[in-house]
């Protein structure tokens, strides 16, 4: 069969073979028993459903394997057969461009060389999924391939509903994943829930089909890294010598050691897993393995004294980095740590003192156990991070629950109120202040002819928009527009491209607009192919977060969700071409809600309608509600936005002075 008619198949009517188990390919690991007999029962019913009763039989004892083997039942045997990977719009069967633009999205997310666990559809963090299970992979694939401009396909949790008829301004998809009622929303339930097949953890971008590969976060990442050692440069130095120290190599904290070589710092990145070492290393991403702490500690005391740059893989556990270089009096400038744990039971963080593999057997048989060295690793971390910062170090939470899970093990990380944490987010420090306030975030786009020569006509078109732009920007954004210029420029050269050709860069609504209407420009003339935009959702707007995105919101509404609610129900009406809203996220189930879009430019003059109308939306509901919360920039830039657009009419802010308040 072609490739087009294994996608028009959907599920097959006659099985396909069974897939062996693949060793060399980096696998989930084993999630812990967690269902009663009857839930198995119950788990192994659910999948059955996809499937004509005549294969029951052979598939519920095949199921009930997986599910007492892996934890989940992911229907290995319908692994497609086709290479996964993104392809050009022309090779995708459908009658819808739009439809077709989302295939290439979603078999980007699930490409080897993108996807963390590819057999188990995950694409990033350790259960960031774009499905539950294989049916669900090719039944998606197949309503894509049917449906026209006036049907929207509704998508639960990985699951898709059906194909509903809607209208030509309506989005093709409409995504949701985990939207778990409050009290149902422990890590636990999602351990239950997810093995009974009915919901999913869709991360940021997974379960929405943006996910470009490590790229989407090395900006974020460059930008934190630099302006993080601007806190702590003296007399205007660069940051040539200066040791940055963090972990984690899988798909988002993959970009770590890339993004600490554009800024110009030397970084260690700890990963226990040798398959995401290698994975990195192979890709460019890391320029050395070390797996020896004394080796480690001689090329880094030769790397500053010769001021060099350059990324080093520890391939063992962080702790022992942060000791090490404690009893060897090493310096470190800049820490930070960017494990999984918002998943820390299930393969998000791993123990010191326990060997890889022994800690995989662990959490799945023993996951009591696992969860008692956890902690105590954690403890362990904490303490040596306190030695260091002692030092002087400057330490910023990278949003990924660190000090979140400290706290929860007891470890020493709080404040003297006992109240807040010791270490800011990277939010609160950072990129809050600096870009979401004014309304700069992580706008993206993918070039859906799949040609390198697209990205770089794309990449020119969007330095000439920012080139432009920062003539006459004010001087409250100018270091971010020079920012988003120099990274641009070396975007080419940094090669950043893993699966499909994609690009990012932080830009406010003014920003993203003007390179959109470029783009669609472009297009119309016939210069470029179709081009998909999108975000990260951790952007200005996209996600409340208390622990991160919104951990600068100092209202006490930071623990509301309205906005991510607001931002995609916003989206959907005008204009996106898909649109997705997730319970969990960076920070964990439970902890966030956050929503995104994909958006389909053809070059037409209804594009550029829309573009315009939902990019100005996605960005200044976010910066209305920091202007809310009295954040000084945030009312700066609604104000400048309301100044631009006349029909935007914000409620401001009225300051309180805080001596009427002292002796009440």
């Amino acid at each position: 069969m072609t490739f087009q008619e294994q996608i028009l198949e959907g599920i097959p009517s006659i099985l396909p073979l069974p897939k062996p188990y693949e060793p060399q390919i980096n696998h989930a690991p084993k999630r812990k028993e967690i269902l009663s007999a009857d839930e198995k029962k119950l788990a192994i019913r659910n999948a059955l459903r996809y499937f004509d009763n005549k294969d029951h039989a052979v598939l519920a004892k095949e199921f009930s394997d997986e599910l007492n083997t892996y934890g989940r039942i992911y229907m290995y045997r319908l692994r497609p057969d086709y290479e996964m990977k993104a392809r050009p719009l022309a090779d995708y069967p459908g009658k819808s461009e739009q439809a077709k633009a989302i295939m290439l999205m979603i078999q980007n997310n699930l490409d080897y060389a993108v996807a963390q666990h590819p057999h188990e559809l995950i694409t990033y963090g350790g259960n960031g999924a774009v499905f539950s299970n294989w049916a669900q992979y090719r039944l998606t694939m197949k309503y894509l391939a049917e449906m026209t401009d006036e049907q929207t396909l509704v998508m639960y949790s990985g699951h898709p509903m059906g194909l509903f008829p809607s209208h030509k301004e309506a989005p093709r998809v409409v995504v949701t994943n985990g939207m778990m009622i409050p009290n149902y929303s422990k890590p636990d339930d999602w351990e239950k829930f997810n093995a009974l097949g009915v919901t999913q953890y869709g991360q940021m971008t997974a379960g929405s089909y943006m996910y470009i590969g490590p790229q989407g976060i090395v900006h974020g990442t460059t930008i934190t890294v630099m302006n993080a050692g601007r806190k702590i440069a003296k007399n205007g130095e660069d940051l040539s010598g200066k040791l940055f120290v963090t972990s984690g190599l899988g798909g988002m904290s993959g970009a770590q050691p890339k993004a600490g070589k554009i800024a110009g710092v030397i970084t260690v990145c700890a990963e226990v897993n040798p398959k995401a070492v290698h994975t990195r290393h192979s890709q460019g991403w890391v320029d050395e393995v070390i797996t020896d702490l004394d080796a480690l500690v001689t090329r880094v005391k030769s790397a500053k004294a010769n001021k060099e740059t350059v990324s080093i893989a520890y391939q063992g556990n962080v702790v022992e980095v942060w000791e090490k270089f404690d009893s060897e009096n090493l310096y470190i400038d800049l820490g930070s740590d960017q494990t999984s744990l918002h998943n820390p039971w299930a393969g998000g963080y791993y123990p010191v003192g326990v060997s890889f593999d022994e800690a995989v057997a662990m959490m799945a048989e023993q996951p009591e156990l696992f969860k008692q060295k956890v902690q105590e690793s954690l403890r362990r971390h904490a303490s040596a991070v306190n030695k260091h910062t002692a030092k002087g170090t400057y330490f910023f939470d990278y949003g990924n629950a660190f000090l979140l899970e400290c706290s929860r093990a007891g470890a020493d990380i709080f404040a003297a109120n006992g109240i807040d944490f010791k270490y800011p987010s990277y939010v609160q420090d950072i990129l809050g202040p600096m870009c979401f306030d004014y309304g700069f975030g992580p706008f993206r786009w993918v070039c859906t002819s799949c040609n390198p020569e697209d990205l770089a006509k794309t990449d020119a078109i969007a330095l000439s928009v920012l080139e432009e732009m920062a003539k006459t920007a004010p001087s409250e954004i100018k270091q971010q527009m020079e920012d988003n210029i120099r990274w641009i420029k070396g975007a080419q050269q940094n090669k950043l491209v893993v699966g499909s050709q994609a690009r990012i860069l932080y830009a406010d609504a003014d920003g993203r607009t003007k390179i959109a209407e470029a783009f669609n420009q472009a297009i119309a003339k016939g210069e470029i192919g179709y081009v998909v935009l999108g975000r990260d959702h951790h952007d200005v707007s996209g996600t409340d977060s208390p622990y991160r995105e919104t951990s600068n919101i100092y209202d006490g509404s930071r623990f509301t969700a309205d906005m991510a609610i607001h931002n995609v129900i916003g989206d959907s009406f005008r204009g996106a071409t898909w649109v997705s809203i997730h319970n969990g996220g960076g920070v964990g189930w439970g902890e966030v809600i956050n929503g995104g879009f994909g958006m389909v430019l053809d070059g037409s003059e209804a594009a550029s309608k829309r573009l315009k109308s939902m990019l100005f939306w996605d960005v200044n509901n976010g910066i209305s509600r920091r202007s809310w919360a009295r954040n000084d920039e945030a009312i700066f830039a609604i104000k400048r936005a309301m100044e631009h657009e006349p029909l935007l009419k914000v409620t401001l802010p009225n300051l309180v002075d805080d001596g009427l308040l002292e002796n009440l």
